[in-house]
């Protein structure tokens, strides 16, 4: 089992304003993938894991349909945003990300 992570924390320090019950939906989506403390993370270095972010979160549960080109542009803005950090929480990456296309009311 993961050490407790503190989520909203990771969310928060790039998102100041960020709903709690927003992060709560998150962490619930992603469910118990979340157990494992590598899958609480992104890496931006990691072609196959960007993909599984742009086609399992952005299109599969935000239901975005603008083309791969411009997803895979926010995520490589999202990764930049937090170039800062060497472990990526998936939380506060998939927060930014639905910020970013104004969706987090589907959250």
């Amino acid at each position: 089992m993961a050490d407790k992570v503190d989520h909203a924390g990771d969310v928060k320090k790039y998102a100041a304003g960020a709903d709690d019950k927003h992060i709560a939906a998150i962490i619930k989506h992603l469910g118990i993938a979340m157990q494992s403390a590598d899958a609480q993370m992104v890496s931006c270095s990691s072609k196959d894991e960007l993909e599984t972010v742009r086609e399992k979160w952005l299109k599969k549960k935000l239901k975005l349909t603008n083309d791969d080109k411009a997803l895979d542009g926010a995520i490589k803005t999202v990764c930049d945003k937090m170039k800062g950090d060497k472990q990526k929480s998936r939380v506060a990456f998939y927060y930014l990300l639905a910020a970013h296309f104004d969706k987090l009311s589907a959250l």
